[in-house]
């Protein structure tokens, strides 16, 4: 079990940590020249897919893994629920919805007669992150509430 829990943790790091990373660019890029944003979003498809896809993919796999023993109690912990659930949810909008939009958004120009399309993608990919990191939030602090 010790294995699964290292996975887990090294997976959710991955996830957030560049989850943190992808948002930090994603601000700091809004402030620079039109041309420069399809660099940003370049950026961000890469921290996607090094480092969120990866985390999502090994917590999610080792959460399955740790949840079973905890099923089997007879009450599990209503903070594993909440664990599951926003780290499910928040799982599902960035392989569904953060990563097609980054690749819609690589293939838009963000100046010129796409920009008002480039604009509204990355409004969606801004929101879709934000759920996507605040549930990921509700759920790290939900699994160390989880042992008490």
């Amino acid at each position: 079990m010790t294995l699964w829990y290292l996975a887990h943790i090294l997976g959710f790091t991955l996830w957030l940590g560049g989850g943190l990373a992808g948002m930090a660019i994603g601000i700091k890029g809004k402030q620079e020249e039109r041309s420069a944003q399809a660099l940003i979003v370049r950026q961000l498809g890469f921290i996607h897919q090094i480092l969120l896809l990866p985390g999502i993919v090994l917590t999610i796999a080792s959460g399955a893994v740790l949840t079973m023993p905890a099923m089997r109690q007879p009450s599990p912990s209503a903070w594993l629920y909440v664990m599951q659930l926003g780290g499910v949810i928040a799982a599902i909008l960035v392989i569904f919805v953060s990563i097609p939009t980054l690749g819609r958004l690589q293939r838009v120009s963000p100046v010129g007669e796409t920009a008002p399309r480039f604009d509204a993608l990355r409004k969606r990919q801004s929101v879709s992150g934000m759920i996507a990191g605040n549930l990921g939030l509700l759920a790290l602090l939900a699994g160390v509430l989880t042992k008490y």
